[in-house]
């Protein structure tokens, strides 16, 4: 994807979006959901968590390392979900993957104010951040499957 972007007077440039990794970590049907603490606008909001790909890095190396940064878990990263979610003004795309906890790890609230284990059923009983309102509705058949 790429978006255009025109200086003026100058030519348009062309610039990929930065990439934004999330993880859909799920466990005997539930998917984990994180709140987030900061910034104020949308403290409470619930988001898969994951961060930003850095220059270098793989799509499945960051969501590997935000997780352990964020959550102290290891994961196995599997098969994406839903679409790319235009983030930012275009600025930005989230693409979230299918995760899994290795080891017995135990996701811990390190960046986030409280995390919540949610069934099928139960994953409208939170209010997601916009980018992963579309990510929940291709997550909900997965989980009513699983």
């Amino acid at each position: 994807m790429q978006t255009e972007r025109s200086s003026g007077n100058g030519p348009t440039d062309r610039r990929e979006p930065r990439v934004v990794v999330g993880a859909a970590i799920i466990s005997a049907g539930r998917v984990l959901a994180c709140a987030r603490n900061a910034p104020p606008e949308v403290a409470g909001m619930f988001e898969f968590p994951g961060g930003k790909v850095e220059p270098g890095e793989s799509e499945t190396a960051a969501l590997v390392r935000e997780c352990a940064e964020e959550l102290a878990v290891r994961v196995e990263v599997g098969d994406r979900i839903g679409r790319d979610v235009r983030m930012a003004h275009g600025r930005s795309v989230l693409k979230v993957y299918a995760a899994r906890l290795l080891h017995g790890d135990q996701p811990r609230a390190l960046e986030h104010s409280a995390l919540r284990w949610l069934t099928a059923d139960e994953l409208h009983s939170v209010t997601w951040l916009p980018a992963d309102v579309p990510i929940v509705a291709a997550l909900r058949p997965l989980l009513a499957a699983g």
